[in-house]
């Protein structure tokens, strides 16, 4: 969609905008049958390749357009992919390129690749901030990035991106998606152990907002998770764009961090240190005391405060900030992206769950000095799921990974029922009105 959008009149305004899981947005990912089957000694692998360079070559360049007719219009660079994809097959198996035709060549590739939805099950969960391309801005209006946790085959989640424009007025546009998706490509394909930092890369030709990062690593094997952005100040008009997000193995979690000045090139980096075990970790945005600081739940249940002289080991477990205080949170509260400067203090979006495992989204505002000091927070639900949004994946949950300040007020996305993502808009004045 591109679409520009006005609220409709409510204390905490809500679009009418909802994105969607859609099984028909695809990437073209490499298929792995495996080197090395173990009750085969010949490997699938090679066996797979000789079965095509048998073919005579009018048969082959038969089946190739074939694979081109289903397929070239799906996707962006097939062809150039499927040539890249022979390449990775022919270093693997120790092959010599000369031996097969181009369009054997290429034949081979797209044997070894696949289509994928990587977000056929649900989109969820974005974070937004502002765009390293402020360029043209005019009357307050704020270029934005906003990250989302698409969810495809089996519920392996990975992060896609939309670009879009914020006014001051609290209207919003999103930019264009073509319906394919393209991925980032991993720099060094040898550091991919499970505590390798990588660097992965998205195609200059490819848009933001059409590309998507999936795991490389085995521990993010099983989903790259809830990533929360934030634009830090490293001082001197120097920023760095910074996330944080869960790497889950399938078995283990670890929190991560995502690091990237221009969101072409991604450094994907393992948090070090006791804190890092834990999820749902966001880092101020910038330094107080001349220390990092996150918010982060330690124990599974309450809010920690938690500083660091380095911003990917994070030793300290903290020191408690809130507790559950009222119904509505009282299984467990946690934090809903990184903490956003006012005049007033630090405001801090949490979530919370109560009865019936219903989520809803509070608010809190900390020292600016001291952010170990709660000043307010919101005894009643900011935002909760009402209506058709208490239906999808996971029931009665609204959740967001982070707002935007654009001026004096708040864009905020949110994710509605793990099944799709929602927008509202609010004064800051309006939001610290409902703390206490």
């Amino acid at each position: 969609m591109n679409l520009l959008e006005k609220p409709r009149a409510e204390a905490l305004h809500i679009f009418d905008t909802r994105l969607h899981a859609d099984p028909a947005r695809v990437v073209l990912r490499p298929f792995h049958l495996g080197w090395q089957g173990k009750n085969d000694p010949d490997g699938r692998a090679q066996r797979l390749v000789r079965d095509v360079a048998s073919l005579t070559e009018e048969r082959a360049a038969q089946e190739y357009a074939r694979v081109l007719r289903d397929f070239e219009e799906r996707h962006w660079q097939t062809e150039r992919i499927f040539a890249s994809r022979f390449d990775e097959v022919a270093a693997n198996l120790q092959l010599e390129p000369s031996d097969f035709s181009e369009t054997k060549q290429r034949l081979i590739g797209s044997y070894f690749c696949h289509e994928y939805t990587f977000a056929a099950a649900a989109l969820m969960n974005p974070s937004i901030v502002p765009h390293p391309d402020q360029s043209g801005m005019q009357d307050g209006a704020v270029r934005f990035v906003m990250s989302l946790r698409a969810v495809g085959e089996g519920h392996i989640s990975s992060v896609a991106f939309r670009e879009g424009i914020a006014e001051a007025d609290g209207n919003f546009e999103l930019w264009h998606q073509a319906s394919f998706g393209t991925s980032v490509e991993l720099d060094d394909e040898g550091l991919a152990c499970a505590d390798c930092p990588v660097t992965v890369s998205r195609n200059p030709d490819s848009s933001l907002s059409n590309t998507v990062i999936f795991p490389i690593t085995e521990q993010q094997r099983g989903g790259l998770e809830d990533l929360r952005l934030v634009r830090f100040d490293h001082g001197g008009d120097d920023f760095e764009w910074i996330g944080t997000y869960t790497a889950y193995s399938g078995s283990s979690i670890r929190s991560e961090l995502l690091r990237t000045r221009d969101f072409r090139s991604f450094k994907l980096e393992p948090i070090r240190g006791k804190a890092g075990r834990n999820k749902g970790m966001a880092l101020f945005p910038e330094k107080i005391g001349g220390k990092f600081m996150m918010v982060g739940r330690q124990d599974g249940k309450n809010l920690f405060l938690l500083s660091s002289d380095k911003v990917d080991e994070w030793d300290d477990e903290g020191v408690l900030l809130m507790e559950p205080a009222f119904p509505w949170e009282f299984i467990q509260i946690g934090n809903c992206g990184s903490p956003i400067l006012t005049d007033e203090g630090w405001l801090l979006l949490t979530h919370g769950v109560g009865a019936m495992r219903k989520y809803a989204l509070g608010a809190a505002l900390l020292d600016r000095d001291d952010p170990s000091k709660v000043i307010a927070r919101s005894r009643e639900p900011v935002l909760t799921a009402e209506n058709a949004d208490r239906s999808g994946y996971v029931p009665n949950v609204v959740y967001t990974c982070g707002a935007l300040r654009v001026g004096e007020r708040l864009l905020l996305p949110y994710g509605i029922s793990d099944s799709a993502v929602g927008f509202a808009t609010t004064t800051i004045d309006n939001m610290l009105a409902l703390l206490d």
